[in-house]
């Protein structure tokens, strides 16, 4: 009996560590860690598609072109958006035997050289072992919101509570040794919504179903399964719905593409105003190269699209507030635009194809915001828009935002225009101060002049460039250039 014993506690350590902690949040209840216990900025990158639409030999390749850009999570969705549930993989097959999410479609076998073999499953299982050899998390959406929301997308609704449950205790057995998995429910829809699609308004409260798919996998996982949320866009974040419900470990909001206006650091601030506290980012800000408000009929190439600018002037200002990370896209990746193979979504789409999308600039500059925010203590950061003496601004051209250390170690501020600006530098500790300009389009740090004052000081950002960081250093910690870990 005694060996036995020993032999089952084996077991459930073997089972425990299998199955440990992803990811973590922080100890302040702010910010996110790895699973060994060390700073975590989430910077992720937004392939929906991902599962449906590649090759292995095409995962590899954006896998490996991401890893080199520095992200760490990568954002893909198993029943996906475009018919995701009917219209088969680049390798055949469908994900559900006769639109059944309690009933995988498994063949015996994985031999990618086997058709029979190689089902949808065994591709699903390739990509996530892939990400998981360079270093990458996955943030698995077990389903598109359209497979859970009556009369909103292309469906088929083929979800409910019971269902629900099963299928996140299916997909959690399926990887839970799998050390790179977290898990995002929701996809582009909110928990709950008003909608008259089907010719009176009515009110829709889809919690129960999401509640019931996070059970399935805290089944399996119990409270270490990392669980967050992708919302419809706008202002609704998680944090309006669902903030309470005990599985959701992060909140999440979608600033979206409707408008160059979002405001993306105020619902940060709105969101970590909440009780109990709950780290939050933007899981869809602007993307780059999408249209500016495709879909209100009226768009020309005059409103024109995302750059690159726009969604760093969006995310540094999203992070200065708090946020724990962001998730980077592009209009061509999301949906890995193929012109053979599939048509584009919006009026005003450009063919640019994903692999040249792959490689645009603000896909390669997404690092130096995570460098940056690496680069100086991490935990102890806090929004502080009082460390801003001069016009703050009050719209989206030019608001200004500040973060720092809360014993005043450090200071960064967010500059979305060349223009000087004068700070209180007796939020930062120390007689002397060292000054950095941080360009978020190279990385590269430039020294200034070391200032030894504790009043108001007026700075002018280097002439070329549209925006920049400021960064001041309590001298005495003699820390490292800005973004260099």
């Amino acid at each position: 009996m005694r060996i036995k014993s020993f032999y089952l506690v084996i077991l459930g350590c073997f089972i425990c560590s299998a199955i440990q902690a992803q990811m973590q949040v922080s100890a302040n209840n702010r910010y996110l860690t790895n699973r060994k216990n060390q700073p975590f900025f989430w910077l992720g990158d937004t392939d929906w598609e991902l599962f449906h639409r590649l090759t292995r030999e095409e995962v590899e390749q954006l896998l490996e072109t991401r890893r080199q850009q520095g992200f760490n999570v990568i954002q893909a969705v198993a029943l996906a958006e475009f018919n995701g549930i009917r219209e088969p993989n680049r390798y055949g097959d469908v994900p559900l035997v006769n639109d059944d999410p309690t009933k995988l479609a498994i063949t015996p076998g994985a031999n990618p050289a086997n058709a029979e073999q190689y089902d949808y499953w065994d591709h699903v299982d390739f990509v996530i072992k892939s990400a998981a050899k360079k270093g990458l998390y996955i943030g698995l959406l077990p389903t598109w919101g359209d497979k859970v929301t009556p009369k909103w997308g292309e469906g088929p609704v083929v979800f409910n509570p019971e269902n629900a449950e099963v299928y996140g205790s299916t997909l959690a057995k399926r990887y839970k040794n799998q050390w790179n998995v977290i898990w995002i429910l929701g996809g582009d829809r909110p928990a709950k919504y008003k909608s008259d699609r089907e010719g009176q308004m009515k009110e829709y409260d889809q919690v129960p179903i999401w509640r019931a798919m996070a059970q399935g996998i805290q089944s399996v996982w119990g409270k270490e399964a990392f669980i967050s949320y992708h919302p419809s866009g706008g202002s609704n974040s998680t944090s309006q719905q669902i903030h309470n419900e005990d599985w959701l470990d992060m909140n999440a909001f979608q600033s979206g593409h409707g408008a160059r206006e979002a405001p993306a650091w105020d619902y940060v601030t709105r969101d970590l105003a909440l009780t109990p506290p709950k780290p939050t980012l933007d899981m869809e800000p602007c993307y780059e190269d999408h249209p500016v408000n495709p879909w209100d009929g009226k768009w020309t190439r005059v409103r024109g699209y995302f750059t690159a600018y726009d969604v760093r002037a969006r995310i540094y200002r999203g992070v200065f507030a708090g946020a724990c990370g962001v998730t980077y896209g592009h209009h061509s990746i999301w949906q890995f635009v193929n012109p053979k193979l599939y048509k584009t979504i919006n009026l005003g789409d450009t063919l640019i194809t994903w692999q040249q999308a792959a490689l645009a600039p603000g896909a390669s500059q997404m690092q130096y915001l995570k460098n940056l925010m690496l680069s100086r203590p991490y935990f102890s950061r806090i929004a502080d828009q009082s460390l801003i003496l001069s016009n703050r601004g009050s719209t989206y051209l030019d608001v200004v935002s500040a973060t720092r250390d809360e014993i005043g170690a450090y200071a960064m501020v967010y500059l979305p225009q060349n223009k000087p600006v004068t700070i209180d530098l007796s939020k930062i500790s120390g007689q002397a101060k060292a000054i950095w300009w941080y360009d978020p389009r190279t990385g590269k740090a430039t020294p200034g002049k070391t200032v030894k004052a504790n009043d108001k000081q007026t700075f002018t950002p280097p002439a070329e460039g549209k925006d920049w960081v400021l960064v001041i250093d309590d001298a005495s910690r003699q820390f490292k250039a800005p973004g260099k870990i």
